[in-house]
């Protein structure tokens, strides 16, 4: 699972324990004489019930860094506020292995940010709603397309991130000849694409970028030149574009998931205000879009 959708497969593929594992877990629960808790403090569920254990990417702003500054970051101080824990994370890269070295490692309890719709993880209620977009240049003559069956992306330049969902709408449209590619797996310590690929927008070295929604809105509100974000939701071919967020926990915290649920209900407002602050495109249940 990641918290971009295109990523999810592969963790799917990589992210589960082995028969081994699941021999072995029961007999250490035992060993550590926890087996009969249950309940939210003291619980079997948390790794520690003093403290909010948050699984993390070091690297992957807007999402979350080591220095707190992505939005993630504050959701989980938020959450750890409201809850009188303390905060603390297990960082890892958000690639191949994240899920199964992180929350199935029993080294943290919750992935801020998860795609609904996979089994990798057990998902709480979202917490927000959002899609792929298309970044284009005010003054360009873009600023009012809106899908990506539009007439006036003919011969035009789009940058575009190797497989990801928008990539199969851009092959339907026969626009594959226009595209930039733009790596998917990267070494975060070294590259960052998405803002490659803005760079180019800024640059005029492309005429729009096509982005996972919550990227695209926070480098537009860095961005060096005036740009629109244009959400993708009047796609009518290709590949799923609009997700729902909540959180991941483990399979088993039942108990966890409730109390999360119940607080992502009492917060939202102050979520939204979060997300908002961040540029993310947020849609509601119909995709009329509640933030501009």
């Amino acid at each position: 699972m990641s918290r971009r959708p295109e990523l999810t497969a592969k963790h799917m593929q990589f992210g589960r324990f082995g028969i081994a594992l699941c021999l072995i877990l029961p007999l250490f629960l035992i060993a550590a004489g926890v087996a009969a808790q249950t309940g939210e403090e003291g619980s079997i569920e948390l790794v520690d019930p003093k403290v909010l254990r948050v699984c993390a990417d070091p690297r992957d702003l807007p999402f979350s860094n080591e220095a707190g500054e992505g939005f993630e970051n504050k959701i989980a101080e938020l959450l750890a506020q409201k809850l009188g824990k303390t905060l603390a994370y297990e960082f890892y890269p958000d690639a191949t292995g994240f899920v199964r070295n992180t929350l199935n490692a029993h080294r943290c309890d919750v992935i801020m940010g998860m795609p609904q719709g996979d089994d990798i993880v057990q998902g709480t209620n979202p917490y927000y709603r959002t899609t792929y977009s298309l970044v284009s240049r005010q003054g360009s003559g873009l600023e009012n397309v809106d899908s990506l069956e539009d007439p006036l992306l003919q011969n035009k330049r789009i940058g575009i991130v190797a497989g990801t969902p928008p990539a199969t709408n851009l092959a339907v449209n026969g626009l594959l000849g226009n595209i930039k590619s733009y790596p998917l797996v990267v070494d975060t310590r070294v590259d960052a694409p998405a803002s490659t690929m803005m760079g180019d927008l800024e640059g005029d070295r492309i005429d729009v970028a096509i982005l996972w929604g919550p990227i695209a809105g926070y480098l537009a509100k860095n961005a060096k030149i005036p740009v629109k974000v244009t959400p993708l939701v009047k796609e009518t071919s290709g590949q799923r574009m609009i997700y729902r967020i909540g959180m991941g926990v483990r399979h088993s915290d039942q108990e966890w998931k409730r109390l999360l649920n119940k607080l992502i209900a009492e917060n939202q407002a102050e979520i939204t205000h979060i997300l908002t602050t961040y540029g993310v495109p947020l849609l509601d249940e119909n995709n009329a879009r509640l933030t501009q």
